[in-house]
């Protein structure tokens, strides 16, 4: 199946299934907002605590924040994003649809690594266990005429975007003879940068209103906050602060579903750190993060890391962790080594010394700070991305039946377990209740006694349950159940007393942290 195909598909079992859904859709929606329903909730909630857990619970030198969506003005003035916060944009005069220049480029650059990778693909299933990979790519003329092209086109993007040469990004698709997707057409305007913060007004009269924006990331709340943080709290450099919440960016070229949004969740940690040491910190946090992603059970093959070819402003050292979407490989989260930027432009703006005194050095310095920034949504549709499976089975009758299943790590599921009575009558119903009552303080249980058992199954296949418990007439007899795997599909008979430990276990976030 075409991965576009099943991205389409994803989309859609997101929305029937009561993960996703378009905000504001009985109005026809507003576009790039989403709202998550009572499955996608519970999905995310868990996300966001095995983020917080990982960060907070396991490093003692962590701690947490929760600042205000709405910040003073001069803090943004301070940041750098009043200037520099903004998109390279090109219009399609055609279509009358615009478009993020260095993503166009960027999906170009994509175009010749898919055409490596089908002619690697090919050769593999013409010379099978013969095949030696590295000798092919080093020598096949197809695939190096393709990383020819792939290299000259990376050296000119990349030197463009530093340049911040927006004619010579214009110049680029021109010559790549990128064509608009809806148009088909290469009618394009000049390149333009965006502002991409909301703003609005804070004050009772209009005309003594002060201008203030909606954060477009939740880090400057942190760093506003660190001599609160460091003070009360006693914190010895390096120790971090970490946050979830709400950013808002006026994303014009919003796409791919929950991937870009205007309305999203952040979950960021800043490590504040020696100046000098910064770079060491931030190889250790790189892998500290990619062994979180990885513990999730997805393939190691899936994550890459991709280096910054043009840094931001503030930082000495980028790096993105990438998942392999169905629509390519895509950024999750970033790791960022920010110097001392951002505390010594708040020093400057607001007059106040933002400095930690080192015992051990004798000594007072604005300390460098290394991030680690994650996109709860982006994470979501990975998670969401890579547990969509369609399996052939046999169904109850023998036939051949297609099953929809979600296998999300069982300590991130929504709902952990499903309790399902063989029939409504001879107290099976009532028998079924009573073990969800027993469980319901440790796990999210659903109950659901419509249509038949396998029917059911499917339905709780669908939106990942990991264990389905059927109550039936030798439960009334001898106090045990039948317990059905989701991956496997196996059923064991079991005592409704050893349920807690049989599931506990396997949906503990410590079955996760073990990993890390």
């Amino acid at each position: 199946m075409a991965q576009e195909d099943v991205f389409k598909k994803l989309v859609a079992h997101c929305k029937e299934y009561g993960f996703v859904f378009q905000s504001s859709e009985i109005y026809d929606g507003l576009g790039a907002v989403y709202d998550y329903g009572q499955n996608g909730v519970e999905l995310k909630n868990n996300i966001k605590k095995y983020w917080w857990d990982s960060m907070v619970l396991l490093h003692e030198n962590v701690v947490g924040l929760d600042s205000a969506i709405f910040m003073h003005p001069t803090i943004w003035k301070a940041s750098g994003h009043v200037d520099a916060f903004s998109d390279p944009l090109i219009d399609n005069r055609d279509s009358k649809k615009r478009y993020r220049a260095d993503v166009l480029i960027e999906e170009q650059l994509a175009k010749f690594e898919d055409k490596i990778e089908k002619e690697v693909e090919k050769a593999k299933k013409r010379f099978g266990e013969t095949f030696d990979e590295k000798q092919f790519r080093e020598t096949n003329g197809r695939v190096l005429e393709n990383q020819q092209k792939w290299n000259d086109l990376q050296a000119r993007f990349v030197k463009a975007l530093n340049d911040s040469n927006l004619d010579e990004l214009k110049q680029i698709i021109i010559d790549q003879e990128i064509v608009c997707p809806v148009s088909g057409t290469r009618n394009w305007t000049d390149v333009r940068q965006f502002n991409l913060m909301f703003s609005t007004d804070m004050g009772a009269a209009a005309d003594g209103a002060m201008k203030i924006y909606l954060r477009p990331e939740t880090a400057q709340g942190i760093f506003v906050n660190y001599l609160n943080v460091q003070k009360t709290g006693r914190m010895k450099i390096p120790f971090g602060i970490a946050q979830i919440g709400k950013a808002f960016r006026n994303e014009i070229v919003a796409r791919q579903f929950i991937f870009r949004m205007r309305e999203f969740e952040q979950m960021e940690m800043q490590f504040f750190v020696r100046p000098g040491s910064e770079l060491e910190w931030f190889q250790k946090w790189k892998q500290t993060r990619m062994n979180w992603h990885q513990a999730l059970g997805f393939g190691s093959e899936n994550y890459r890391f991709h280096e910054h070819d043009k840094l931001a402003h503030y930082a000495n050292a980028a790096v993105d962790v990438e998942y392999k979407f169905p629509f390519g490989f895509k950024e999750v989260e970033g790791i960022h080594s920010r110097t001392d930027f951002d505390l010594s432009q708040h020093q400057q703006f607001s007059g106040k010394k933002i400095q930690y005194f080192d015992p051990e050095l004798n000594e007072s310095y604005v300390p460098f700070v290394v991030e680690t920034s994650i996109g709860v949504d982006r994470m979501f549709l990975q998670i969401m991305a890579a547990s969509y499976s369609e399996e052939e089975i046999l169904s109850e009758d023998g036939k051949k039946d297609m099953r929809v299943v979600l296998r999300i790590p069982a300590p991130l599921a929504p709902i952990k377990l499903a309790v399902l009575p063989l029939m409504k009558k001879d107290g099976l119903a009532e028998k079924a209740r009573e073990i969800i009552d027993e469980l319901k303080f440790d796990f999210n249980c659903q109950y659901d006694e419509k249509d038949s058992i396998g029917k059911r199954y499917r339905r709780q296949d669908a939106i990942g349950t990991p264990f389905c418990v059927t109550v039936d007439h030798i439960t009334m007899e001898d106090n045990t159940v039948t317990i059905r795997y989701r991956d496997t599909m196996l059923q064991d008979r079991v005592a409704i007393s050893d349920l807690k430990n049989i599931i506990s276990g396997e949906v503990s976030l410590k079955k996760l942290f073990a990993k890390l």
